[in-house]
C-alpha cells in the first residue's frame, strides 16, 4: 500500500533562514504534518532523495543554489516530479513568479505565512499528488500488462522497445508535437494490449488462421481500446490501438477506414510497426535489410495500402539514420510511391 495512506503526509521545509524555517515547521506541525528541514539547494535534494516528502515549501533566494534551479533539478527527475513545490518568497514581483512557473513551481506563498492560505494550499497540493500517484500507478500497470502480452511471444524479441525509439525519432524528425510524440511512443506499449483477451491457440497458432479465428484475432484492437479507455490520459493512444489495422484503400479493419479518415498516429505508427517487423527474423522469415523493407513498403503503397506521402517522408527518414553511402544510393533507385 502506498506510504502516503498509511502515514502521516511529509512536508520538507527548505530555506536558509533558520527563523523563517521555525515559523513553517510550527504551522505544519500544528496541522498534524511530519515536518522535515533543509538549510540549502544541495542540503534539499539530498533530504528529497533520503526521505521522499509529499511537498516542499522552497525558498526562493537562497546563497549558492537558488530555489528556482532546485525545483528545476527536482521537475526533470522522474523519481520527482510528481513532488509538488511551493515558492515561498518575500518578493511579491511578477518576475519571480513567472520564473517560478517556469521552474516548474506548483503554488507560490509570500512572507509572512498566513496560517489558513498556507493550511488550505498544503492540503490541496498533497491531494492532487495523490491523484496524480493513483494515475501513475494506473498507468504502470497497463504497461505491464503490455509486457506480459509481449512475452507471451518469444519470437517478438524486443519489438515493443524498438517501436519506441523509432516511434520517438520518426515523431521527430515529422515534427510533431511533444504529447503527439508521447503518445506514438506510449503506442509501441499498447498497440497489441488486447491481445491479453486472445487465447493462446490462436495468438501462438504457427499456421493460417481459419476465417473464424481471423475474426477472434481482430477483436484485438476493440479490447485493447476497452482496457486504457478509463484513463483519461490514454485519449492520445486510443486512436493507435483501434486503428493500427487499416489500410489507406479501406480495406483493413476494425472500421474500414479509408485515406485521411484513418487518425494520423495510427498511420505513422503502422508505418513503423510494419518496417520493425519486416527488418526483424523470426522464425518464419529472415530479417529484411532496410533496402528490402522500404522496396516491400512501396510495393503495399502501390497496392493502395499505405499513405504515399507518408511512406516517402519514412524513407526519407531512414536514409537520415543510416547515413551509409550505399544506403543513400540504394534509396535514390527506389521507384517513388505513386
Amino acid at each position: 500500500m502506498n506510504r502516503l495512506y498509511t502515514e502521516r503526509p511529509r512536508v520538507l521545509v527548505v530555506d536558509d533562514n533558520p527563523s523563517s524555517r521555525l515559523t513553517a515547521v510550527a504551522l505544519l506541525s500544528v496541522e498534524g504534518y511530519d515536518v522535515l528541514e533543509a538549510d540549502s539547494g544541495p542540503a534539499a535534494l539530498d533530504s528529497v532523495v533520503a526521505t521522499n516528502p509529499d511537498l516542499i515549501l522552497l525558498d526562493v533566494m537562497m546563497p549558492g543554489m537558488d530555489g528556482f534551479e532546485v525545483c528545476r533539478r527536482l521537475k526533470q527527475d522522474e523519481q520527482t516530479r510528481l513532488t509538488p513545490v511551493v515558492f515561498v518568497t518575500a518578493l511579491d514581483d511578477r518576475r519571480a513568479r513567472l520564473k517560478g512557473i517556469e521552474a516548474g513551481g506548483d503554488d507560490f506563498l509570500t512572507k509572512p505565512f498566513d496560517q489558513l492560505e498556507l493550511s488550505a494550499r498544503v492540503k490541496s497540493l498533497i491531494r492532487q499528488k495523490r491523484l496524480n500517484e493513483d494515475l501513475d500507478h494506473a498507468e504502470r500497470v497497463l504497461f505491464s500488462i503490455a509486457q506480459t502480452v509481449e512475452s507471451r511471444d518469444p519470437n517478438t524479441g524486443d519489438h515493443c522497445e524498438r517501436l519506441v525509439a523509432h516511434g520517438q525519432a520518426f515523431g521527430e524528425f515529422l515534427g510533431l508535437s511533444r504529447i503527439e510524440i508521447r503518445d506514438l511512443m506510449w503506442g509501441g506499449y499498447l498497440h497489441d494490449i488486447g491481445k491479453v483477451g486472445i487465447p493462446d491457440a490462436i495468438l501462438l497458432k504457427p499456421g493460417k488462421f481459419t476465417p473464424e479465428e481471423w475474426a477472434v484475432m481482430q477483436q484485438h484492437v476493440a479490447i485493447g481500446v476497452k482496457i486504457c479507455q478509463p484513463l483519461r490520459t490514454m485519449r492520445g493512444v486510443l486512436p493507435i490501438i483501434r486503428h493500427h489495422h487499416e489500410r489507406w484503400d479501406g480495406t483493413g479493419y476494425p472500421d474500414g477506414l479509408l485515406g485521411e479518415q484513418i487518425p494520423l498516429l495510427a498511420q505513422i505508427f503502422q508505418i513503423i510497426d510494419i518496417y520493425d517487423a519486416l527488418t526483424s527474423e523470426r522464425p518464419y522469415k529472415k530479417a529484411f535489410t532496410p533496402i528490402e523493407a522500404l522496396t516491400i513498403l512501396d510495393e503495399e503503397t502501390a497496392k493502395g495500402w499505405r499513405n504515399p506521402q507518408l511512406v516517402e517522408q519514412f524513407k526519407a527518414f531512414i536514409q537520415s539514420v543510416h547515413s551509409e553511402q550505399d544506403l543513400s544510393l540504394e534509396l535514390s533507385r527506389l521507384p517513388q510511391s505513386a
